[in-house]
């Protein structure tokens, strides 16, 4: 697991320069605001795993602790994505509400989140990629073994309780911009329909892996389904906002409280610099098809 670069959900950019820009930005909205959040619309964090390795995608556990207290002590209520998007619909989305994911279903949610969340009363979203769950797929960036993810009976026994809803995010965990037509359908819609069956109630809420998708992956999405897709951009959500090109705010292991104070309140709303610009050379290419990537993943 020691140093997996992961493709498409890893940092965008040098793990330094993220780390010195994120905190340039964070200093400069508490600067600006005085630390007052901007509480207008909905904002979804995005997390991948808690654990205290040196996996890119890990969030020490002590720090995902400081921050569901911060959020706990300064009146926030982290709700799962289907709530939280009800609420939206409604146009009653309170002030303080969150919505709250995880991607790829690995089982330190279980062991480090879930105590957490459950002692503040949050609830959150999971999102699992089938094939990985019982094994016939694996997570390709980690070359030198997977950390351990949730097995079916987990997940229908968590999915039960409450605390964590599960929903879909694709089959194998593909570029979704790189493959055809045809593999692109199946990875969306047999993720759903394998969900469906072993949860037992309708799968609604799709991840696109990594943030990426253009105008035939949301079309697919909703031919397959879904109520609503969640992308890796940044930004806030309104009632206007297209529910199957939803942004997250990812919080990262170099994220200092005030990152995550400025994350939640609107100082990292748009991109970092050369994000765009870092994703496109990573990603643009690879399927031989000249196709556009969404500028809203």
């Amino acid at each position: 697991m020691g140093g997996a670069r992961v493709p498409g959900v890893g940092p965008s950019l040098p793990p330094a320069v993220k780390v010195g820009l994120t905190r340039a930005r964070s200093m400069a909205w508490r600067t600006r605001t005085g630390g007052r959040d901007d509480t207008s619309g909905l904002r979804i964090l995005l997390y991948h795993r808690v654990a205290g390795d040196d996996d890119p995608l890990s969030l020490a556990p002590r720090r995902f602790r400081e921050q569901m207290a911060y959020l706990a002590t300064a009146g926030y209520t982290a709700v799962d994505l289907m709530s939280a998007v009800a609420m939206l619909d409604a146009g009653e989305l309170p002030p303080r509400v969150l919505g709250l994911t995880f991607d790829d279903g690995f089982i330190d949610v279980r062991d480090e989140a879930l105590p957490v969340l459950a002692e503040h009363g949050f609830r959150a979203t999971v999102f699992v990629t089938t094939g990985v769950v019982d094994g016939r797929r694996a997570f390709p960036w980690y070359a030198g073994g997977q950390p351990p993810v949730l097995g079916w009976d987990e997940i229908k026994a968590l999915d039960r309780e409450g605390t964590l809803r599960f929903e879909a995010h694709t089959v194998s965990h593909p570029n979704l911009l790189s493959i055809d037509d045809a593999t692109a359908r199946d990875e969306i819609a047999d993720s759903r329909h394998e969900l469906e069956q072993h949860l037992g109630r309708p799968v609604s809420a799709f991840a696109y892996p990594a943030g990426l998708y253009a105008e035939r992956e949301r079309r697919l999405v909703g031919e397959a389904g879904f109520t609503v897709g969640v992308t890796c951009e940044p930004g806030v959500n309104l009632p206007s906002s297209d529910r199957l090109a939803l942004r997250r705010r990812q919080i990262d292991r170099g994220d200092r409280l005030l990152d995550f104070r400025a994350k939640i309140g609107g100082g990292h709303d748009t991109p970092l610099p050369m994000r765009g610009l870092y994703r496109r050379l990573r990603y643009g290419a690879g399927s031989g098809r000249p196709r556009r990537m969404s500028s809203r993943a």
